[in-house]
């Protein structure tokens, strides 16, 4: 009896060991896949990183520019770094042109044409996506096919038309011509097909008008839509040169992309002022394109579900 209880304990003892053999075994595979883990992720934030600086090398060299004396800049010594950090460029761009009034036209400007996209855009695509009429595929192609325009091509004859109206030189001139976009037609579009008819009719059967099936049931449900066309919107008007440069004419209606031109010279000095002004005029727009990238992204893929 006694020889079998020593048999057991031995078995006992071997199994013992062997589960802890094997929970080192295990401890060990575990350990080595969390350092080839931590490795990998480790490796991914430093290639992030190296692209993320060579992508933002322009912009952060410019800031840097932008902090720089000229002196520093036209020597033959590489400076990427001011050694004298100032902020005197900063200054003189904004005492040499009515820069605060330039940015302000463009926030009025942007702002306006944003709103006015948001609202004809999402009424034109409503009626193309739950009204039936007549001609409503053909309509839409033509609205399509106006996207394959380049704007040079219309710019003299849109010119010749807000000149007839007295509109140079105004507000007006710069937002009404694009109050709508057939790109923003579109999106919406996309986006509404993704709701199923039978939710518009339901509501035309609880009595429901479409501005107010527009207003309380698609505006709530198309945030992202919304707000993807709101920051593809704004950066394209902050960013417009060409018909601001053609339509005004005075300090008072120009816009920041027109009025940070003027900060160039002959002398060399100017480089550093306008390089300050881009910096300057360049902080909005970056900072709503990050504060909004998520809806962008978002908004720009959500139509693509259905079509």
């Amino acid at each position: 009896m006694s020889q079998l209880g020593s048999i057991t304990a031995e078995k006992e003892k071997q199994m013992d060991l062997e589960r802890q053999r094997f929970q080192e075994a295990k401890a060990k595979m575990l350990a080595q896949q969390k350092y080839k883990r931590a490795a990998r992720t480790a490796g991914h934030i430093v290639l992030n990183i190296v692209v993320a600086l060579i992508v933002l090398l322009p912009l952060l060299y410019a800031v840097s520019i932008a902090f720089m004396p000229s002196g520093e800049l036209f020597t033959l010594d590489m400076n990427i770094l001011p050694k004298h950090p100032t902020l005197e460029n900063f200054r003189q761009a904004l005492q040499k042109v009515p820069l605060v009034r330039f940015v302000v036209n463009s926030f009025l400007v942007a702002g306006l044409i944003t709103f006015g996209q948001i609202i004809s855009c999402s009424l034109a695509a409503f009626s193309f996506s739950f009204l039936d009429f007549k001609g409503k595929n053909v309509l839409f192609m033509l609205v399509m096919a106006t996207m394959m325009i380049p704007g040079e091509a219309t710019i003299i004859s849109n010119y010749l038309t807000v000149s007839g109206w007295n509109w140079l030189d105004s507000y007006q001139v710069l937002i009404v011509p694009y109050l709508t976009s057939a790109m923003g037609i579109f999106l919406f579009r996309q986006f509404y097909l993704t709701f199923p008819i039978s939710l518009y009719e339901s509501a035309k059967i609880d009595g429901c008008s479409n501005l107010r099936f527009i207003w309380q049931i698609l505006m709530p449900l198309t945030k992202s839509a919304m707000g993807a066309m709101a920051v593809y919107t704004f950066i394209n008007a902050w960013n417009m040169y060409m018909w601001p440069l053609l339509v005004t004419g005075s300090d008072k209606m120009r816009t920041v992309q027109i009025g940070i031109g003027m900060l160039d010279s002959v002398d060399s000095q100017s480089i550093t002022l306008m390089i300050a002004g881009v910096v300057l005029i360049i902080l909005p727009s970056i900072s709503i394109f990050i504060a909004g990238q998520k809806q962008l992204i978002r908004g720009m893929f959500s139509g693509a579900v259905k079509g």
